[in-house]
This record gives C-alpha cells, sequence and structure tokens, in this order.
C-alpha cells in the first residue's frame, strides 16, 4: 500500500514538473531560451508544409501529415503571420542576455534582427509583386511539385495528387492577394504582367495528358519501387485528370486577373512609384544588405568598382593583343568567337551539363586545402525546367534536403545553348556550386550545437556575398585554366558591381527599363537578352541584387583585417571555417563574430610564443 502510494506521489510529482516544464514552453515563454528558438522554428514550420517538404526532414516518416498539403497564400493568413511575429519578438525580449553563454547569445541576436527586420517590414506587407517572371506563384506552385515534392514511394504519390488538388484554392488566394495591392496601388509594371500572361498562356494550353506536371510525374514514378504497371498508370491518370479538373481552371482564372491589372498598369519600373515607395526602397536595401547603407552610397559603391574591374580587363586584354578602348565591344567580339560556343540542340545542352559537372568536380578536388569543414554529400547539375526557362535566370543552386536524400542541385538555363559561353562557365560554377553556394548552405545545414533555425535562416548578403567571395577565392588560387577564364570571372563580377548601380538607379534614380539595359550592356559587354532578364530581375525584387557585392566586400575586408592583425600567423583555412560554421548572418555580426576569432587567435599566439 505504501508502495503504491509513493509511486502515486512520485508520479504525481513527474506530472506537475512536467507541467512545469511544458506549460510554458508551449504556450508562454519557455524556461530555457534554447526551447523557445525550437518552438518559433516548429510552430513557423507547421504552418508552412511547402518549407517541411523543401527541408525534407520529416519525409518517410509518421509525422507526415503535411505531404499533401499547399501554403496558405492568404490576406488573412498574412496579416495573421505579421501579428505572430510581434508576439515572438515580445517574448524574445524577456530573455536576459547577461546570463547567456557566448553560442546563446549570438542565437539571440541572430533572431532578433532577422525578427526586428521582418518586423519592420511588416509596414509593407503587401508591396511585393506575388505573380511576376522571375519567381511567382504562377511557376513557384509547377516548380516546387516538380522538383521538390518527393516521388520515393506510393504514399508520395498520392501526395503530389492531394497538392495538385489544391491549386485552385492557392492561386484564388493570390488572386485575393493582387486585388487587395490592385486598392494599394501597388502594381506590377506592364511589362511583367505581359511576360507572366505569355508564360501562363504557354503552360495552359498544353493538353492535361502532357502538360509538365504530367509528364514530370510519370518520369519520376517510373522506377518507384512498390508500385506495379497498372498502378502507375492509374496515378498517371489521375494526375492528369486533376490537372484538367483543378490546375487548368485556376490558370484561367489567374490569367483574366493579369489581364485586367496589365489593362490598369502603367510603365513606371521603379518602386519609387509606390506609396512611400523610397521607404519602402530603404527597406529593401537594408533587409538585403543587412547594413544601413542608403541608396546613394551603394550607387556611388557601384561606380568605385565598376572603374577598378574595367581597368584589370582592360590589362588583361591588352596583353593578348585585343583593343581595350570599347570594354564592351571588345568583349562581345571575344564571346563570339567560335571556340567559347557549344553546338546547338540537344548535342549543345549535353555538353553543357556535362562540362559543368566536370568544371564542379575539379573544383572540389583543388579546394581541399582551403577549408578545413567540408559538406557531408556532392552536388549535381540539371536543367532548368523548360517551362520555366523563358524567364528563368542563366543558373541557380537549390539546397538539399537537410538529410541528404534530395541532394543539392544546380540548374542551368539551357533554352538556347549559345547562350552559353564557355568564358563565364567556371565562375558560374564557383559561385552556384564549389566553394560557392552549396558549401555554404550545405555546411550551414550540416552544424551541430546551435538552434536549428541557425542552420536555415536566409540573409541574403552572407549567401550571396559568400557566393561572390568563393569566385574570388577561385581566381586568387588558380582554378582557372588560362587567360580567357580569368577574364570571364572578372566580367562577372563586374556584373556584380554594375548591379548596384542599376538597382539603385532604378528604384532610387528613377531610370527606365530601357535605361538600365542600356547601361548594362555599355558597361559589361553582356548580351541584350541576358541583360534584359537581369534587369528584369532587379524591377521585381528590389534591393536584392545589392546584397551580393556589398556582402563580398565585408568578407574581403574581415579577411584584410585578419591578414593585418595576425600576420604570419593568419591561417586562410582557419578563417573560411569561422565564416562557415555559424550559419548565415547578417553582416554587422559577421564582423562581431571574425573580430572575436582574430582576438582569440592572436591570444593563442601570445600563449605559444610564451610557452
Amino acid at each position: 500500500m505504501r508502495r503504491r502510494k509513493r509511486l502515486a506521489l512520485g508520479a504525481l510529482g513527474l506530472a506537475l514538473a512536467a507541467a512545469i516544464f511544458l506549460v510554458p514552453t508551449i504556450w508562454f515563454t519557455p524556461w530555457r531560451i534554447d526551447d523557445y528558438y525550437a518552438r518559433v522554428f516548429i510552430e513557423y514550420a507547421l504552418r508552412h508544409p511547402m518549407l517541411l517538404t523543401g527541408l525534407g526532414i520529416l519525409d518517410g516518416t509518421p509525422v507526415h501529415f503535411f505531404a499533401g498539403d499547399l501554403d496558405d497564400f492568404s490576406v488573412t493568413f498574412a496579416r495573421r503571420e505579421a501579428r505572430f511575429l510581434d508576439r515572438q519578438i515580445q517574448i524574445l525580449h524577456r530573455y536576459r542576455t547577461d546570463r547567456m553563454s557566448e553560442s546563446q547569445r549570438l542565437s539571440y541576436q541572430v533572431l532578433d534582427w532577422f525578427l526586428t527586420d521582418q518586423q519592420r517590414g511588416n509596414r509593407f506587407l503587401f508591396y511585393d509583386y506575388p505573380v511576376n517572371q522571375l519567381f511567382g506563384m504562377q511557376s513557384a506552385l509547377p516548380d516546387f511539385m516538380m522538383n521538390t515534392h518527393p516521388l520515393r514511394r506510393p504514399r508520395d504519390a498520392e501526395d503530389y495528387v492531394k497538392r495538385l488538388a489544391r491549386f485552385g484554392v492557392a492561386y484564388d488566394q493570390v488572386i485575393e492577394g493582387l486585388r487587395l495591392r490592385e486598392r494599394m496601388r501597388v502594381i506590377p509594371p506592364r511589362f511583367v504582367l505581359r511576360e507572366v500572361s505569355a508564360e501562363m498562356k504557354s503552360f495552359r494550353r498544353v493538353p492535361a495528358d502532357s502538360n509538365p506536371l504530367v509528364r514530370t510525374f510519370a518520369a519520376r514514378i517510373d522506377t518507384m519501387p512498390g508500385l506495379t504497371r497498372g498502378e502507375r498508370a492509374r496515378l498517371e491518370r489521375r494526375v492528369a485528370d486533376e490537372v484538367r479538373r483543378t490546375v487548368h481552371p485556376a490558370y484561367d482564372r489567374l490569367i483574366a486577373a493579369c489581364a485586367h491589372l496589365e489593362a490598369v498598369a502603367s510603365e513606371d519600373d521603379g518602386v519609387w512609384k509606390l506609396p512611400n515607395g523610397d521607404a519602402y526602397y530603404d527597406q529593401c536595401l537594408r533587409s538585403n544588405t543587412t547594413t544601413d547603407l542608403p541608396a546613394d552610397t551603394i550607387h556611388v559603391l557601384g561606380l568605385r568598382e565598376v572603374a577598378r574591374l574595367q581597368a584589370e580587363m582592360k590589362e588583361i586584354l591588352a596583353r593578348h593583343g585585343y583593343p581595350t578602348r570599347d570594354l564592351a565591344a571588345t568583349m562581345i567580339q571575344l564571346a563570339g568567337e567560335p571556340r567559347f560556343h557549344y553546338p546547338p540542340g540537344d548535342s549543345g545542352r549535353t555538353r553543357i551539363l556535362a562540362d559543368y559537372q566536370a568544371i564542379i568536380d575539379e573544383a572540389n578536388r583543388r579546394v581541399a586545402p582551403l577549408f578545413g569543414v567540408r559538406p557531408g554529400f556532392g552536388v549535381e547539375v540539371k536543367r532548368v525546367p523548360a517551362f520555366r526557362e523563358a524567364t528563368a535566370p542563366a543558373a541557380y543552386y537549390q539546397p538539399a534536403s537537410i538529410g541528404g536524400e534530395r541532394p543539392g542541385i544546380f540548374f542551368v538555363n539551357l533554352r538556347d545553348p549559345a547562350e552559353t559561353s564557355r568564358l563565364g562557365m567556371p565562375t558560374t560554377a564557383y559561385h552556384e556550386a564549389i566553394p560557392g553556394h552549396h558549401f555554404q548552405l550545405t555546411i550551414a545545414q550540416q552544424l551541430k550545437g546551435m538552434p536549428f533555425f541557425r542552420r536555415i535562416i536566409p540573409f541574403t548578403a552572407y549567401v550571396e556575398g559568400w557566393g561572390l567571395y568563393a569566385e574570388r577565392v577561385a581566381l586568387e588560387n588558380g582554378f582557372h585554366r588560362d587567360a580567357y577564364d580569368s577574364l570571364g570571372a572578372l566580367q562577372a563580377e563586374l556584373f556584380r558591381a554594375v548591379r548596384l548601380v542599376v538597382d539603385t538607379g532604378i528604384h532610387r534614380k528613377r531610370w527606365t527599363r530601357e535605361q538600365a539595359i542600356d547601361y548594362m550592356m555599355r558597361t559589361t559587354g553582356m548580351r541584350e537578352k541576358e541583360v534584359t532578364t537581369e534587369v528584369e530581375r532587379y524591377i521585381v525584387n528590389p534591393g536584392q541584387a545589392c546584397a551580393y557585392k556589398v556582402g563580398q566586400l565585408k568578407i574581403l575586408e574581415l579577411r584584410q583585417r585578419a591578414m593585418d592583425r595576425l600576420g604570419p600567423g593568419f591561417d586562410l583555412k582557419r578563417f573560411h571555417d569561422v565564416v562557415l560554421t555559424n550559419g548565415a548572418l547578417p553582416l554587422t555580426l559577421l564582423e562581431q563574430v571574425v573580430d572575436e576569432w582574430i582576438a582569440a587567435e592572436s591570444r593563442r599566439a601570445a600563449t605559444e610564443r610564451g610557452g
């Protein structure tokens, strides 16, 4: 009897202890800040099933309830998310940083910067263009289904069908948001709506049975274990039926909504045209660069970098007998030489993919002396889905799933093999794959001993700054085969410097789309088609293009500071490790981390000398 009583009292004590711990952890302010970090991420992720799929952390587990859902794109949900953000900042600020470890304090600072930045951005909650030619919902949803939704087991195939059935709701929510923005006078430039409408009509006119959503599905389940041939055929019919019943009508409604907006849109391109447009652009710059640099300062910085890089390019050209008076004309002439081009058609496409893979494999061998920490798995090269090629950038990287079930993918736009020049391929591969985004993003995902949000949180200036810095590392360390590859590397960096000028030109100095295209062509020697795609990108994503150069220059500045202060004791491998093993950071916090590392290295060197 006494024993049962003791057990009962013990069980009651455990229950009370659990309640004392769990109640604040789940509903109020968790006792430990690490529990708060976990709760914030879990709460956010559970409301974003597409994020959970992209991370891949629950794929194939019993906790797979989200896999047939799409995100909520409604106006109501966006406003609810803004209120959630306000609440999280209030909770975060209740914790005392003076009681935290150094690692905890950094996590606090990272989350505080991110949430506060998002909160400032909520003043402009509906200032974006949810339908646009670069990453709009009209292409993002099909792209997600074809490239991110897993198809490794029969249940995945069922969830694919369920998600297609939700396209109608998703696009109706997008249309609701477009109508709200119209009332706010937030309407994309007319050319954006014209291009998006053409893309959607092209997608829509393909018969359901031949739609990319169906063809890709059929190819991906062709060898799926656990499915008979008859079951695969039935699933393909269900996907085609859902495209016919739900997806096509949803596109019809979105096409009609964009046709209406096109009729009322203006030809003005910069966000200066929006209500409080200058303040919105200031926020875009701050959020993307993670600095307080004003637009005019960034513009002048860009002009200075343009002049420096053009001088370096002219020096190489002069050494090889090319005229340098008109850099753009010379680069166009050089790029037109047959030795730098691929044959047309699928034979050229096949060779481009193979050559990119060879460049990446070679880079992976050459980085060994430069990096202590390396990704746990490789990167694959794939073609941009055909339905996206017309408006997609030349190349981009898609991170691997957290567990590595889906590898990192370097996507290459092969709409026309003639657009791919051998001059620029090495640098593109170094930026997007190794040692660029694949290294940075994959290493971040694999970090141990820090809150999960630190492994996935995005800071554009850090991420893209690292990609551009990786190009410089390759150039400095002899990755390029000859002077022409080096020239391609400098042209790529010049292209990023020009972005500082063009982005601020469009959104602060009121340049037109045509002015921006003309300046970029005259300055870089890039082709009109490529330049047009880029300029149109800056128009729908203000401030983002400035992050690359600003981030790269900060990393280079910190590296030089470390070299100056540590002298012969500077170790490039250790510098790279400290930059990469803290996850993405705002540039102010990256500077703090590097300064602390420099101080620690100095103390270590002094101790060794004293010993």
